[in-house]
């Protein structure tokens, strides 16, 4: 699991003002980053995951953030919404056509944010994300660039049981990645993630 949430939500505040703004949040399900929409006007959060979806329900309810939000269920180029901002939550790299993504975007608010995997980070070679961080981001260097940081974290397991729990979603590649892990107890892989504003 990330190490230090805290420190990626205060990144992101230090990166971009969120401050009164209405932002459109692409893969905002589970809501690990919902920190950084205190001070937003309001956020409209959009992810094609239902489970995800009600997972970011709770969060936002347990930390008094319900009334900020606006949750709906889609692919993001299904949505006919309009904001301030368009933030990438980490999805990205997982969506087939990043710069049709990013052009849809444009049409929908005046900046946009992407938050996601950095094309060295270990974590996504191991999750086997690194090929599609690469396409997306090279994707997202096409664009007119205001802004980019690369910033290190750190995921941490207490064993390669929780590890393989976490990463046997993303197939054989990843679970063979991590066999280096199984006899290892409370360790640290590295994890590389950029943000870019366009």
């Amino acid at each position: 699991m990330v190490k230090d949430i805290q420190q990626i939500i205060q990144n992101l505040l230090n990166f971009y003002d969120f401050q009164n703004k209405t932002v459109v949040s692409v893969g905002a399900g589970g809501g690990q980053f919902i920190e950084y929409a205190r001070g937003a006007r309001h956020v409209i959060a959009i992810d094609n995951d239902k489970n995800a979806l009600n997972k970011l329900k709770e969060n936002l309810s347990m930390n008094g953030l319900s009334e900020k939000f606006t949750l709906i269920h889609s692919d993001f180029k299904n949505t006919k919404v309009k904001g301030d901002v368009v933030l990438f939550e980490f999805c990205l790299h997982e969506m087939n056509e990043p710069q049709e993504m990013l052009e849809y975007a444009q049409k929908i608010a005046n900046d946009i944010v992407i938050a996601d995997h950095g094309v060295n980070s270990a974590w996504a070679y191991i999750a086997d994300e690194k090929e599609k961080a690469e396409n997306s981001w090279g994707q997202v260097l096409k664009n007119p660039i205001q802004k980019l940081i690369t910033h290190e974290a750190e995921q941490y397991y207490e064993d390669y049981n929780e590890l393989y729990l976490k990463v046997k979603v993303q197939g054989e590649n990843s679970i063979e990645r991590i066999k280096k892990f199984k006899m290892c107890k409370r360790f640290v892989i590295p994890m590389e993630y950029t943000f870019a504003l366009l």
